[in-house]
C-alpha cells in the first residue's frame, strides 16, 4: 500500500557490534580448532571460550567493575588472547601496556589510563616493584606465569592467573552495552614528549575486524588470509592489539600459535612444527626471522607475512621471496 509506515518490529535484537558477537561463528564452525602457546600449552577454541568466562567471573568477583581499566603487562600468549576478549566483553577497558616503553613511562600509562587492576607476566614483577610508589590507583594484582611456583617479589598479589580461573565459573554472563563503548586504550610510542594515549570502542574494532578479514580474504595467493591458515603473530599484542588480527584470526576460527616473548629460534621451531602460514611484523623482525631460519636450515617457504610499521627494503623483499 502507498504511503504505509514500516516500522522495526518491537522483538528486532538490535545487534550491538560488541566483541561477544565474534565468537558466534567459530563457536559453531570451529569449537575444536587449537590455540597453542608457545610449546607448552594446547586448548580448542571451545575450552578458550570458557576460559574467557572464566577470566571475566574471576575479575568480577575481584572486584573489577564495568567501565574500569584493567591493564595487562604480557608478552604474546594465550593468556593474552583471553584478556584480549573477556576484560572488554564484561564492559572494563583493556590497557595494553607497552613494556618495551622505559619504567618511567610504563608507570606514566598505567597512572594515566587509572588502571584499578594489572595482570602481570612474573617476569616484570622486579620492574613493577620499582613503579608501585607511582600507581596510586591500582588497587589489585594478579600474577601469570609459566612456571609451577610464580615469581611474586615482595608484591602482594590476590592471586595466581591459572588458581583464579580454575576456581571461577565459566558461564560469566556477558551483557550487551552500546557498541560506542570504550573497549581498549593503548598508549603511542615513538612521539615528543610523554607516549599520548588512544582508545577504540567496541564498534570500531568489530569493524576493523571484519574489514580486515575482507580485505585480506579478498588477495592474491601471496597476501590471502583464510580458514585454512595457522596464524601467529609477530607484532607485539600489546603495540596497536597485534594489528588486530587476533581478533579476526578468532572470527575466522583459524588455527592460533602464540610464541611469547620473541626468541627467534622459537619462532623459526613454531613455524615448522605448527604449519604457520600467516604472521606480520616490521621490516627488522623479518630479518631476524630470515637469519634464524638459515641458521637452523629451514625454509620458510609458503609463509606470508603482512610487513609494516616502516618501509620493507627492496633488498630485505628479495631475500625473503629468494
Amino acid at each position: 500500500m502507498v504511503g504505509r509506515l514500516i516500522q522495526t518490529a518491537k522483538s528486532a535484537y538490535q545487534y550491538p557490534l560488541i566483541f561477544k558477537q565474534l565468537w558466534h561463528t567459530p563457536s559453531v564452525q570451529a569449537p575444536d580448532q587449537e590455540i597453542v602457546y608457545r610449546d607448552l600449552k594446547r586448548f580448542t577454541y571451545r575450552q578458550t571460550r570458557e576460559r574467557i568466562g572464566r577470566l571475566a567471573s574471576a575479575l568480577s568477583k575481584a572486584g573489577v567493575e564495568p567501565g574500569e581499566t584493567v591493564g595487562v603487562l604480557e608478552w604474546d600468549s594465550h593468556r593474552f588472547l583471553e584478556a584480549f576478549f573477556a576484560i572488554p566483553m564484561m564492559g572494563a577497558v583493556l590497557q595494553t601496556v607497552n613494556v618495551r616503553l622505559s619504567p618511567e613511562q610504563i608507570a606514566y600509562t598505567i597512572d594515566h589510563a587509572g588502571a584499578s587492576t594489572l595482570l602481570v607476566n612474573d617476569e616484570f614483577v622486579g620492574l613493577l616493584e620499582g613503579l608501585k610508589a607511582q600507581l596510586p590507583k591500582v588497587k589489585r594484582l594478579i600474577v601469570m606465569s609459566d612456571r609451577p611456583t610464580p615469581q611474586t617479589g615482595s608484591l602482594s598479589f590476590i592471586g595466581e592467573y591459572e588458581g583464579l580461573l580454575a576456581a571461577a565459573s565459566p558461564d560469566y554472563d556477558f551483557p550487551d552495552f552500546d557498541e560506542n563503548t570504550q573497549a581498549t586504550t593503548f598508549y603511542t610510542t615513538g612521539t615528543t614528549g610523554l607516549p599520548k594515549g588512544v582508545y577504540y570502542s567496541h564498534r570500531q574494532l568489530v569493524l576493523h575486524s571484519i574489514a580486515g578479514l575482507a580485505l585480506f580474504g579478498m588477495a592474491g595467493s601471496q597476501g590471502r588470509f583464510s580458514r585454512d591458515d595457522v596464524y601467529m603473530p609477530i607484532t607485539p599484542m600489546f603495540h596497536v592489539h597485534a594489528w588486530g588480527f587476533p581478533w579476526s584470526a578468532t572470527l575466522a576460527g583459524v588455527k592460533q600459535v602464540y610464541p611469547g616473548r620473541y626468541e627467534p629460534a622459537m619462532l623459526v621451531k613454531l613455524i615448522k612444527s605448527e604449519g604457520v602460514t600467516f604472521t606480520h611484523g616490521v621490516p627488522t623482525i623479518l630479518q631476524m626471522l630470515l637469519n634464524a631460519a638459515a641458521a637452523a636450515k629451514v625454509d620458510l617457504k609458503g609463509l606470508k607475512m603482512v610487513i609494516g610499521g616502516s618501509a620493507l627494503p627492496q633488498a630485505l623483499a628479495k631475500q625473503a621471496l629468494a
